[in-house]
Order: C-alpha cells, then sequence, then structure tokens
C-alpha cells in the first residue's frame, strides 16, 4: 500500500475499463473541483495509468489491476463513480492536505 501527502499530488488519473460512461463523468468532475489546485486529471484504461500518475482512482473491481499497471501509486477503489465518498476523500486531501493511503 503505497501512501502521499494530498499537497503533493500533481496528477489524478481515473481509470476505467471500457473508458466511456461513468468514469468520463467523474474525471470531468474531479477536474472542476481541484482546478483551484494545480492538479491535473485524466481519464485512461486500467491497463494503460500513466508513469507519472500520483493517484489512481478506480472501480473496486479494477484495484487489482490498477495495482499491476500503477504499483507504486496510491490506488484508490470506489464502489460508485458519483458520490463516493472515497472521491471526497482525495478532494480533501488535495485541498487541505494530509495523508492518503491505497
Amino acid at each position: 500500500m503505497s501512501t502521499i501527502n494530498g499537497t503533493e499530488i500533481k496528477k489524478v488519473v481515473v481509470a476505467c475499463d471500457a473508458g466511456m460512461g461513468s468514469s468520463v463523468m467523474l474525471a470531468s468532475q474531479l477536474r472542476r473541483q481541484l482546478a483551484k489546485n494545480a492538479v491535473t486529471v485524466e481519464h485512461t484504461p486500467v491497463n494503460s495509468i500513466p508513469a507519472d500518475a500520483d493517484v489512481v482512482i478506480c472501480h473496486q473491481g479494477l484495484a487489482a489491476r490498477a495495482r499491476v499497471s500503477a504499483p507504486d501509486t496510491v490506488i484508490v477503489p470506489i464502489q460508485v463513480f458519483i458520490g463516493d465518498p472515497a472521491v471526497t476523500r482525495v478532494v480533501n486531501a488535495v485541498q487541505r492536505g494530509g495523508e492518503l493511503s491505497g
């Protein structure tokens, strides 16, 4: 399990299996929420997570694949794409500082 301080997060990746739908909406929502914090938010397939990602958010069913694709990155598994408390945890860590692990 990796850990990062929220103030060090510069790139968040929303990873999915198919690349459409809810995960795209989540990435767009995060871009708006984190715009003032100079954090880049990208959307990518779970097997193509970029090496410079600081945090990866993905559905819990994809977390194991995300860990293989980005072994040294904080992986935050979620159950639902909109309104999941784990996403709020990421946003709060970026905006307020504090440790984020996953």
